[in-house]
C-alpha cells in the first residue's frame, strides 16, 4: 500500500496536470458516481489535498473528488487521452485539453459537496497529516501522551490513521529506529527524549521520503552506497526489509518479526527493550 509521501506525490503530479484549464471531461466507472459526470463539465480544479491516504480533488463549483488507493489504487498523469497499458481497470478519468489524470484499481471514490467533506467517516476520524499541516514538534508530543494513545505499541500506535495520517509499514520501522525506541515500547515507557525524537522523527522521515522518492535512509550515505554501485532497494532505508543485515550505525543484525499483523524491523542495540516493553 503507498504511503502518505508516496499519495501526496501524485496528488503533486494530479494537480500540476489539471490546474489552470476547465475539465473537458469526467468519467467515473461506479454507476452511482454517473450522474455526477455532467457537474464537473467546465468546472476548474482549485488545488489537490491529502488527508494521510486519502486524496481530495477540490473544484471551483463546490464539489470535491474524494478518493482512497487502499492496497492496490494507482494514478496516472498522462497527455490527454492517452491511456496506459496496463490490466488495471479504470476508475476514475479526468481531462482537459492538455492532460488526463487517470485512476485504476482504486474502489473507494466518492463525490462530496465542499460542507460535507470533514464529515466523511475517513476524514472524520483521520489524525494530522505532517505534510499538509503544519504541526509544531510540542503538539506532536503532546498527542503521543494523550490517555487513548500513551498506552498502545508503538508497533500498532504508528499504523493507525486516526494516530498520525499517511504512516504504513516502512515508515514505522524507520521512524523508531531514528528515535531509538523498540517497536514493543508504548509511549508511556519512553523517556521525554526519546519521545522528542519519535516527534522529530515523525517530520523528518515523512518529509525525507516525500522529497526524495520514498528514500528514509541519511541522504549522504544513500548518495555515498549509490556511488558504489548499490541498488535502489540497498540504500533506501535504514532498517526496513534490512532482516540479516547490519545495522548502518553499529553493525548489529537488523531483526525481522511480525508486529500488527506486518512485517516489523528494528536494530535490537540502537532500539533496546526497556523493562516496561517486556511486560
Amino acid at each position: 500500500m503507498p504511503e502518505g509521501p508516496e499519495i501526496r506525490r501524485a496528488a503533486d503530479h494530479v494537480e500540476k496536470a489539471l490546474s489552470g484549464r476547465p475539465v473537458l471531461e469526467i468519467s467515473f466507472a461506479f454507476e452511482q458516481l454517473k450522474d455526477y459526470e455532467d457537474v464537473f463539465q467546465g468546472a476548474m480544479v482549485k488545488r489537490v489535498e491529502t488527508r494521510g491516504k486519502a486524496m481530495l480533488i477540490r473544484f471551483d463549483q463546490g464539489y470535491t473528488i474524494y478518493s482512497h488507493n487502499q492496497l492496490y489504487g494507482k494514478w496516472y498523469v498522462r497527455n490527454a487521452y492517452n491511456y496506459p497499458k496496463t490490466n488495471r481497470q479504470l476508475r476514475l478519468a479526468i481531462h482537459n485539453e492538455k492532460k488526463s489524470a487517470l485512476l485504476y484499481s482504486a474502489s473507494d471514490i466518492e463525490v462530496l459537496r465542499d460542507e460535507e467533506v470533514e464529515e466523511h467517516p475517513f476524514i472524520a476520524k483521520v489524525g494530522p497529516d505532517l505534510l499538509n499541516d503544519s504541526i509544531p514538534r510540542k503538539e506532536l508530543i503532546d498527542r503521543f501522551k494523550e490517555k487513548r494513545f500513551h498506552r498502545r505499541k508503538w508497533s500498532s500506535l504508528l499504523l493507525d490513521q486516526s494516530f498520525i495520517a499517511g504512516v504504513g509499514n516502512y515508515l514505522r520501522s524507520e521512524i523508531l529506529f531514528a528515535a531509538n525506541i523498540h517497536p514493543d515500547s508504548r509511549p508511556m515507557d519512553c523517556t521525554e527524549e526519546q519521545l522528542s525524537k519519535a516527534a522529530d522523527a515523525c517530520i523528518e522521515l515523512m518529509w525525507r521520503s516525500y522529497k526524495n522518492k520514498g528514500i528514509t535512509n541519511d541522504l549522504e550515505l544513500a548518495e555515498r552506497l549509490k556511488a558504489e554501485g548499490a541498488k535502489r532497494y540497498e540504500y533506501r532505508h535504514w532498517v526496513f526489509n534490512r532482516e540479516g543485515q547490519p545495522c548502518r550505525i553499529d553493525g548489529t543484525e537488523i531483526i525481522k518479526y511480525k508486529a500488527a499483523s506486518r512485517r516489523c524491523y528494528y536494530c535490537p542495540t540502537c532500539q533496546p527493550k526497556t523493562s516496561s516493553s517486556q511486560k
